[in-house]
């Protein structure tokens, strides 16, 4: 399995790619997860994988919009692979708060994904730009 972070400049700018941005604010969570399900649909993804993605979009959203200084945006991409769909979300914060890999987001966050990463990037006026990033693949189907 291939790490998230190993795509080139060139993939992240596919044209299937699809970019979302929304206020950092919990109540457009549902917004998210509705893209990522219909992401997933169109995909092709299974019942099952299609749940998991939607919860990892809930997990790692809602773990960074609680850090999101105020008027920061959040930032979603989701890149649509042959057999998988990266999804990164970013959000700026007034401290590097990448999830510690700890708690219980971050092993559900593993659980439901096939590879996951956070990083921050520290900008200016202290502020830190905070992603999470990872990866779903579609689950290969024996017949």
């Amino acid at each position: 399995m291939a790490d998230p972070q190993q795509r080139t400049e060139s993939e992240l700018g596919a044209k299937d790619d699809i970019e979302m941005r929304l206020g950092a604010n919990l109540v457009h969570l549902p917004i998210v997860r509705a893209v990522a399900v219909n992401i997933a649909m169109r995909a092709d993804f299974d019942v099952d994988a299609i749940s998991d993605l939607e919860l990892a979009v809930d997990e790692a959203c809602s773990s960074l919009i609680t850090h999101a200084v105020a008027g920061s945006v959040l930032s979603c991409r989701f890149t649509i692979g042959a057999d998988d769909i990266m999804f990164t979300v970013t959000i700026t914060s007034s401290e590097d708060v990448r999830p510690s890999e700890s708690t219980f987001g971050w092993r559900v966050l593993t659980t439901l994904t096939d590879g996951v990463s956070s990083w921050a990037d520290r900008l200016e006026d202290s502020l830190h730009q905070v992603h999470i990033e990872f990866v779903k693949r579609r689950p290969v189907v024996m017949r």
